[in-house]
């Protein structure tokens, strides 16, 4: 999981009403609507009548507790309409501080790991997957349908893996790079498993250049250059940093989803809830 820093979350809680209409302007999706979406769930879903409260527990494992973090989850949860609180205990310590405040799901990150799990279920919802699955959506949303549309999915992490079976399921013709040859190829066998077929792709610049989808699900920076993006090119880019080099943001502004968490803890939230629906 990328590691986020402060800079990264801390202006999340007091933004979230213009993140939400600059989505709205993209998608046609409210950051509610395009979570259930991913989910699987309808999007008119009734979350008050849910009565489900919610704890984020910090977690000071491994690097640490990113400052805002928990505070920044907690807050997309509370805007999604769920009751959300942080724990004022770390660790162990606040999962037994969300379960006696009556807490039925609870959302944990480390250095590995991100999960919102369900403790009447046992539902368990991975960012990565949930995050991928999301963006998908918005990319879907923003291009008005990906039937027979080229998408390319950059990286095939969790995220990417969590993005192509969407896309495939959208019924987008799929192509993979990943500068890890292997991890592609085992992205390609899990799809095809699945009964989805997965272009994998090599050389990552002849693909941009092919490509007018695209779902960057990887760190890397300045990989998709101004000569990469034409007036049709939509981006959905999940992956910290921002792939896109700063020379090509102007042009590709309102055809571009990314966030640090927004989406893949929205689609987290909802697809914990599936068992219990």
């Amino acid at each position: 999981m990328t590691r986020l820093k402060h800079e990264d979350v801390v202006e999340i809680p007091t933004t979230l009403e213009d993140y939400d209409q600059q989505l709205i302007d993209k998608t046609g999706c409210s950051l509610k609507e395009l979570a259930a979406r991913a989910a699987g769930l309808q999007a008119n879903i009734e979350v008050n009548q849910l009565q489900l409260k919610v704890a984020v527990i910090p977690m000071s494992c491994g690097q640490g507790i990113i400052e805002g973090f928990a505070e920044s989850v907690t807050g997309i949860i509370s805007y999604l309409g769920f009751k959300a609180l942080t724990t004022k205990s770390w660790d162990a310590g606040g999962v037994a501080e969300a379960i006696q405040e009556g807490a039925e799901v609870l959302f944990m990150a480390d250095d590995e790991r991100f999960v919102a799990v369900n403790v009447r279920t046992g539902k368990v919802s991975d960012n990565g997957d949930a995050t991928g699955r999301g963006y998908a959506v918005g990319l879907e949303r923003m291009s008005n349908g990906l039937e027979g549309k080229k998408v390319l999915v950059i990286g095939a992490g969790p995220v990417g893996v969590g993005a192509a079976i969407a896309l495939a399921g959208f019924r987008a013709e799929v192509g993979v790079y990943d500068i890890v040859s292997a991890s592609s190829e085992r992205l390609q066998e899990n799809l095809r498993r699945l009964g989805y077929r997965v272009t994998i792709e090599t050389d990552l610049n002849a693909a941009l250049n092919h490509y007018q989808n695209i779902v960057d699900a990887c760190p890397a920076e300045n990989i998709i250059l101004l000569e990469h993006i034409t007036e049709n090119t939509r981006i959905a880019a999940p992956g910290i940093p921002l792939g896109v080099q700063a020379d090509g943001l102007k042009k590709v502004s309102t055809r571009l989803l990314h966030d640090p968490l927004h989406i893949g803890v929205g689609t987290m939230m909802f697809d914990v809830l599936i068992d219990s629906l």
